[in-house]
């Protein structure tokens, strides 16, 4: 009897292999999925070519959506930003992708699921702690912690060995990885944190110095937490932030390079462009200053960066990430009304903020009217907080 695997296809050099190899090596009947999560490349012809590489099928899943409503937006809400700098735009794709994979693996009755992550990565942990949450049941197939294949040089041997229809080019500087939130580059001559990253490497964004001397000035509206408009035009969550990626893009907006911390132990140098998340952030900080309690938005700071490393180790679907997200939902259910913005040479500059239920009192907030507020109120408030300061000067420092 025939057993069935679910492998997450690209059709690139190494899941073309893998492919092969868990036909060849491990006898499975491999059925192949792509997942459309808003990369923009041409994904129509994977189903022939994966079947050509001895695929019994393949599908082509277009989760753009679902991507944007259900992934990117929960984890903008939360505010999360990876050791002050990764917007996180691979980390959160990996649960989605996983998530579908085990709902075809369940409908087409396999028994296996397969990945083409590497043995040194966080992909690997990432694909895996979602298999475990959602279909524990089902096997795991490594091919690159378990095969014998260790080089670019041996995978185009066994290809060449078992006529796999994969174009055969010289390396790329750099890997590259891309989605609706982001696209990444890493390895090559990325890997010396002290090499500049090629100008021509990057797909998203112009560089800041030729980007237009006009500044793009935009508005982007929010309504309990979630960007939904951009100057008074209501978008879905995808048309939202593919607009922005192209207003960020073209304004230079949106490059990091970051040294991080690994799941597994080891920092790694990743070069990203993601446009339209910064934005995104600026403006939902911007809306979130008027309209969000001091002490709730404490605790957001707080706990955010706790919530961002569950979602880069990978514990999208892990009941403390879930837990988390209520908090931050409810948190940012007062988040409505609008940010202007000024688009320019890589920045993102906030011009104004407003919100019918804001927060914000002028008449409190004043220089020049106490409005509600009596000056002399202070006096018993700095006394009380200074009670403790004056005892430990008492006992001497």
């Amino acid at each position: 009897m025939s057993k069935k695997i679910v492998l997450a296809y690209s059709g690139g050099l190494d899941t073309s292999v893998i492919l092969k190899w868990l036909e060849v090596e491990r006898g499975y009947d491999v059925i192949a999925y792509a997942a459309d999560i808003g990369q923009k490349e041409e994904l129509g012809g994977l189903p022939e070519k994966a079947k050509n590489t001895g695929a019994i099928n393949c599908f082509v899943s277009d989760l753009k959506a679902e991507f944007a409503s259900d992934f990117i937006f929960p984890m903008l809400r939360a505010g999360a930003i990876y050791e002050e700098r990764y917007l996180l735009g691979t980390s959160i794709a990996r649960p989605l992708i996983a998530k579908e994979q085990v709902r075809i693996a369940k409908a087409e009755g396999a028994e296996a699921v397969s990945h083409g992550a590497t043995g040194k990565g966080n992909d690997q942990i990432r694909f895996e702690l979602a298999f475990a949450a959602l279909a524990p049941e089902l096997k795991v197939v490594a091919p690159w912690r378990e095969w014998g294949l260790q080089s670019r040089r041996e995978l185009i041997a066994f290809a060449e060995k078992q006529n796999i229809p994969v174009p055969v080019t010289a390396d790329k500087p750099y890997s590259s990885d891309r989605n609706l939130l982001h696209i990444s580059f890493e390895g090559g001559i990325l890997e010396n944190p002290w090499n500049e990253p090629k100008e021509n490497m990057f797909l998203l964004s112009v560089s800041p110095e030729k980007a237009p001397d006009k500044a793009t000035i935009i508005e982007i509206g929010y309504e309990y937490g979630n960007p939904v408009s951009i100057d008074g035009e209501k978008l879905s969550p995808y048309d939202l932030l593919d607009r922005l990626n192209r207003l960020g893009g073209e304004n230079g907006i949106g490059r990091a390079d970051i040294v991080e911390n690994r799941f597994t132990g080891m920092k790694s140098r990743g070069v990203y462009e993601t446009p339209g998340g910064t934005i995104l952030h600026e403006a939902r900080k911007a809306v979130e200053s008027i309209t969000v309690d001091a002490e709730v938005l404490s605790i957001r700071l707080d706990i955010m960066p706790r919530y961002a490393k569950l979602v880069y180790n990978g514990f999208w679907f892990a009941p403390e990430r879930e837990l988390m997200q209520k908090l931050f939902d409810d948190a940012a259910r007062p988040v409505t009304g609008v940010a202007r913005l000024k688009l320019y040479k890589g920045n993102v500059t906030l011009l104004g903020r407003k919100a019918e239920r804001s927060l914000y009192r002028e008449d409190i907030a004043s220089f020049e009217e106490d409005g509600d507020y009596d000056q002399s109120d202070a006096t018993g408030f700095i006394r009380l907080n200074s009670l403790r300061l004056k005892i430990q000067n008492l006992l001497g420092k």
